[in-house]
């Protein structure tokens, strides 16, 4: 894959299910990106639009202080 080559059509789709089938297998957006020179942005783009479920950080988060 060409880094930063704008993909459409048919390569696009393929590259979503490629995309979205290594997420799904557990590599995280962060190594999608750098094992195919892409964004982190345009991972998630790819994955948003092909209906993939997105994790969540898993980091901490932050909630109300209790009363």
């Amino acid at each position: 894959m060409d880094k930063g080559k704008r993909i459409t059509g048919a390569a696009r789709d393929k590259l979503a299910v490629e995309l979205k089938g290594a997420y799904e297998s557990g590599a995280s957006i962060r190594s999608i990106a750098k094992s195919t020179g892409r964004s982190y942005g345009f991972v998630h783009l790819i994955l948003t639009e092909a209906g993939g479920t997105l994790r969540g950080h898993g980091g901490a988060t932050r909630s109300k202080p209790r009363s």
